[in-house]
């Protein structure tokens, strides 16, 4: 297991997050050194430059956090961050689109995101949540078939996060080396851990101070 800190993307995505707290954010980081931060695209060019001369890479949210967008919208945006120096890109799927079986919609549209930041990380936000065991299991297929390097379990702007069993039914549908993602309502280093062994590879969390220092306890 390599250690705690390296699978936190360190996140704070609030709609009404100041400069002050992804100045904030990013020192963490940079003190824990973390996997990454996770900050809005308004906020990634900020993070480049506070992160420069550090290994935290800078991730940012696609189509977020409805999925809903067209997918030249969110080709644009993936563009546009990559741009600001963005190395890590969480696109949220078209959810409507998965549950009306429109499989070669998903496949093309996160193909069309890992084409367009082609050599990044692409991670795949499949919002379990909303979804039933056999749309997550599909779900997670057609994000590796994609070309994606992660699926990830939430937005945490649903209705829920990231849970034990959903981990390990994704787990069991990933092919190659496609890793996951456990994102929402992770506070402690007890949730991290469950996570981790269950077969997350990051963790998408706002408390990665509290979770690193739980686990040094």
């Amino acid at each position: 297991m390599k250690p705690l800190n390296q699978y936190i993307d360190h996140t704070n995505l609030k709609p009404a997050a100041t400069r002050q707290e992804i100045e904030k954010l990013c020192a963490e980081a940079r003190e824990w050194e973390f996997a990454s931060v996770c900050v809005n695209p308004c906020n990634v060019a900020l993070a480049k430059e506070l992160l420069r001369d550090t290994k935290v890479e800078i991730c940012t949210v696609i189509g977020f956090p409805l999925g809903q967008n067209t997918t030249e919208m969110k080709v644009a945006e993936a563009r546009d961050a990559l741009r600001n120096g963005c190395d890590e890109f969480d696109m949220v799927i078209n959810v409507g689109r998965l549950k009306d079986g429109e499989d070669d919609f998903i496949r093309e549209e996160i193909g069309a995101i890992v084409q367009a930041v082609s050599g990044k990380t692409v991670k795949v936000i499949i919002e379990t949540c909303l979804l039933t065991d056999e749309e997550k299991a599909r779900a997670t297929r057609l994000a590796c078939q994609a070309g994606a390097h992660f699926v990830k379990t939430s937005t945490g702007f649903s209705t829920g996060g990231a849970t034990v069993a959903d981990i390990r039914l994704m787990k069991e549908n990933v092919t190659g080396d496609v890793r996951l993602k456990a994102s929402a309502g992770i506070r402690t280093y007890e949730d991290g851990m469950a996570l981790i062994e269950a077969g997350a590879d990051r963790l998408g969390t706002s408390a990665g101070v509290a979770i690193v220092q739980g686990g040094k306890k």
